[in-house]
């Protein structure tokens, strides 16, 4: 049996933080159907709410160790966001992750992370311990 739900969601597409309520109907097979959302301060707040009805992703930052540098770690993020619900299998893959000093911002370590079109890429130089001054 379809019924219709009421949720409120937090775009977080543009720095307004739009607090929007959305409408929508959950079909007797667990699928959604966008009804209405209201809140919003633009176009982009109810294509937000559409997608994270359908279909929820989210880009990840994080770090990993680099051996012999300036630094513990380096920071590390992906291009592109991801399914949500592969957060923690990207996260563990992550972890996998040991670099050695010099690492250079911008270097590619995976340019199809997770069998998917996003890369992993450094986001922080780091310098080889010896190399500074």
């Amino acid at each position: 049996m379809n019924r219709v739900e009421k949720k409120s969601y937090i775009c977080i597409i543009c720095p307004n933080g739009c607090e929007i309520s959305a409408e929508f109907e959950r079909r007797a097979d667990g699928s959604t159907r966008f009804l209405a959302a209201e809140g919003q301060a633009c176009k982009r707040g109810e294509r937000y709410v559409q997608k994270e009805l359908d279909s929820p992703e989210r880009t990840i930052a994080s770090t990993v160790p680099v051996e012999g540098g300036v630094l513990p770690l380096a920071s590390v993020r992906i291009t592109a966001p991801i399914p949500k619900g592969r957060i923690p299998e990207a996260m563990q893959e992550i972890r996998k992750y040991r670099l050695k000093a010099p690492v250079k911002a911008g270097t590619v370590l995976n340019d199809h992370f997770l069998g998917l079109e996003v890369s992993l890429i450094v986001t922080k130089h780091v310098e080889e311990a010896g190399d500074v001054g």
